[in-house]
């Protein structure tokens, strides 16, 4: 064998989506522990090596179990993350010796992302801490986890205009069109007209009004909404052409 040849580690790592009361797209982190370490300079992605009998995708809804405590999440595979370099920092090193109990000098990372309604109880097995951030809010992560991050607001856009009922995994069952607008919005980063954004929801015929409106608001309270997926996949008509 050429000496040339890696030798690696191959781990997955998950970025879940979420979206706030306050209209705000967040991530979710946990925190590892390293000693001498702040703890706000200990927060990741939730991730793990793959075990030996474990597919990627396997062991993807493996890490996601873990972290929420819900079975069956919105999952999307989107890159490999591979740059020798990605883990040469001396915490980074010293946690992976700590929760591995192996010498590791060389990971690849297959990342996913996933949605998740952001009012979901986590309820993980495997973390003691777990929280959402909002995106402008995401702190110096270890290894490349800003840049996978980044990467995958990126992928979610595109996963977004090719389907755009996934938009609805992150609502609530509920929801209001300033949230849907606001939510589209932070997404695709197109400057649309709330009013017309609103004339063309009009039009859909999967977003179903409901007799009931907001409560207890301070503006001027604004009827909610629920999305029918079966309507939509007969028609599977996109928001904005």
């Amino acid at each position: 064998m050429s000496p040339n040849f890696i030798h690696t580690y191959v781990s997955v790592d998950c970025v879940v989506f979420g979206f706030d009361y306050e209209n705000r797209l967040n991530i979710l982190l946990v925190q590892r522990h390293v000693d001498d370490i702040p703890v706000e300079r200990q927060r990741k992605l939730p991730g793990s090596l793959i075990f030996s009998d474990e597919d990627v995708d396997d062991a993807a809804e493996r890490v996601l179990h873990e972290l929420t405590g819900i079975k069956k999440m919105v999952l999307k595979q989107f890159k490999c993350f591979a740059d020798p370099e990605r883990a040469n920092n001396m915490n980074d090193i010293k946690w992976m010796g700590k929760e591995y109990k192996q010498d590791i000098d060389r990971i690849i990372t297959v990342a996913y992302l996933s949605l998740c309604k952001i009012d979901h109880k986590i309820n993980s097995s495997k973390y003691d801490t777990v929280d959402w951030f909002p995106f402008d809010e995401i702190p110096a992560l270890p290894f490349d986890h800003n840049k996978i991050i980044n990467e995958s607001l990126v992928e979610v856009r595109r996963w977004i205009e090719m389907d755009f009922s996934i938009i609805f995994e992150l609502l609530p069952k509920k929801f209001t069109i300033r949230q849907l607008y606001q939510l589209y919005s932070a997404l695709s980063e197109k400057k649309i007209d709330i009013k017309n954004f609103h004339k063309r929801i009009s039009s859909f015929n999967y977003i179903i009004p409901l007799d009931e409106i907001e409560t207890n608001v301070s503006h001027r309270a604004a009827r909610y909404y629920k999305f029918d997926a079966k309507v939509y996949k007969k028609n599977n008509t996109k928001l904005i052409k």
